[in-house]
């Protein structure tokens, strides 16, 4: 077995693993709300998107495409190498990125922070793609169309949809009384929550699977015109469908709190109309091949339905951390992208990607470390958030004797 082909499967193994990080990461983003307002408990809503995860990641394959194409320019229109660029090298960086996101995940995971899995996997791949190849390996046409322009009209669009959405469901809701409203929305609930699933599945799982695609044309085993002519190979989807969905239904708790506590107490009509403004924006994306930030999405869509709700308290200041973490993503990833290149560089061939995958595997189990000293999980995601500290972590989280909060 030659260097080039362990190299190849280690960076299918990390591919797969920063899809497992990107489901349980981005769980939040279609179930935290029906889990703040107990339109699903805890585990039920995890199972639900996991299952739908799974469906969506076999409906679509366009930002896949887009991902082997739009952010590294590895590949001439022949299907060679660029620049006689070596099989090696062009793993490699592909592995550095992938490092690269992975961690930024885990930090952000740890703090609570719903940030984008996406752009922390692009980061890292801009960030590598820069160490190896220069300013010239980079698609920033693609990038900025694809990715950057997105970003930055995301969370706008889907807040102004989710504010008018929640002011209409308001005014037309207004005659009922609250109890009644809120059973009937929490029905709603159950359907636009799996519908944002369904729409995570269809983007973000096929981030997973360009990576992969990707690996496979820096290996010379696919081209990017073998892909437009018979799509991608059938195990690739299946593994990152499963990994994707397996990452879901672990439940990124901390996210989880974060997005359905943190930004505004949410009622079941505003977590309806939120929801149904970012499954809308999310499958419109996918359709058009924009790799869209899932997270952002929520974001914005949660923001907008305290904006459209009459006396709705908007946590501002929480909302800012979140903004500050979003442009830190691009960057921090692609630092750490680019420092694992240059080591693994250094080293050289097969040594230098086993090094890399060990600093990958201790930083990954000092931070699972670190969360267990004060564990947010379905008992208590739903506490109250502490207005003192701002903190994802409820206060009595690591108390031996403190009492389990509502499971709903």
């Amino acid at each position: 077995m030659t260097a080039e082909l362990v190299i190849l499967g280690l960076v299918v193994v990390t591919a797969l693993a920063f899809d497992f990080t990107n489901g349980f990461h981005d769980t939040g983003n279609a179930m935290a709300t029906s889990i703040a307002t107990g339109a699903l408990t805890p585990r039920t809503a995890v199972a639900l998107s996991a299952v739908l995860n799974l469906v969506g990641a076999f409906l679509s394959v366009e930002v896949a495409t887009t991902v082997t194409k739009d952010v590294l320019l590895i590949q001439t229109k022949d299907g060679g190498l660029v620049s006689g660029l070596d099989p090696t090298i062009a793993l490699t960086l592909i592995f550095s990125g992938l490092i690269g996101g992975i961690l930024w995940n885990l930090a952000t995971w740890l703090f609570g922070l719903p940030s984008s899995s996406s752009h922390a996997l692009f980061g890292g791949l801009i960030g590598a793609g820069l160490a190896s190849l220069g300013v010239a390996g980079v698609n920033w046409a693609g990038v900025v169309q694809k990715i950057l322009v997105p970003a930055a009209l995301a969370p706008f669009i889907a807040g102004c949809v989710a504010a008018v959405g929640t002011a209409l469901v308001y005014l037309i809701g207004r005659a009922a009384s609250q109890a009644h409203r809120d059973r009937g929305f929490r029905w709603g609930q159950v359907g636009t929550a799996s519908l944002v699933s369904l729409a995570h599945g269809t983007g973000d799982a096929q981030k997973t699977m360009g990576v992969i695609a990707l690996a496979l044309i820096a290996h010379g085993s696919l081209s990017v015109q073998g892909i437009e002519s018979s799509g991608l190979p059938v195990w690739i989807i299946v593994s990152c469908a499963v990994a994707i969905a397996l990452g879901t239904y672990l439940g990124g708790w901390r996210v989880i709190r974060t997005l359905g506590k943190g930004l505004v107490e949410i009622e079941p009509p505003q977590g309806m109309a939120a929801e149904a403004s970012s499954a809308a924006i999310i499958l419109t994306s996918s359709h058009f091949g924009m790799a869209l930030s899932t997270t952002h999405v929520a974001t914005g869509s949660i923001l907008g339905s305290g904006v459209g709700k009459p006396g709705a308290r908007v946590r501002w200041g929480v909302a800012g951390r979140m903004v500050v973490g979003w442009l830190l993503t691009l960057p921090a990833a692609a630092v750490v992208g680019a420092v694992c290149f240059i080591i693994a560089r250094a080293v050289g061939g097969l040594s230098g990607a086993v090094v890399i995958f060990l600093l990958l595997v201790v930083a990954s189990a000092v931070i699972f470390a670190r969360s267990r000293h004060q564990k947010v999980d379905r008992h208590n995601v739903n506490a109250d958030w502490d207005e003192d500290t701002h903190s994802v972590v409820p206060a009595d989280s690591d108390r031996a004797d403190a009492p389990e909060v509502a499971r709903s």
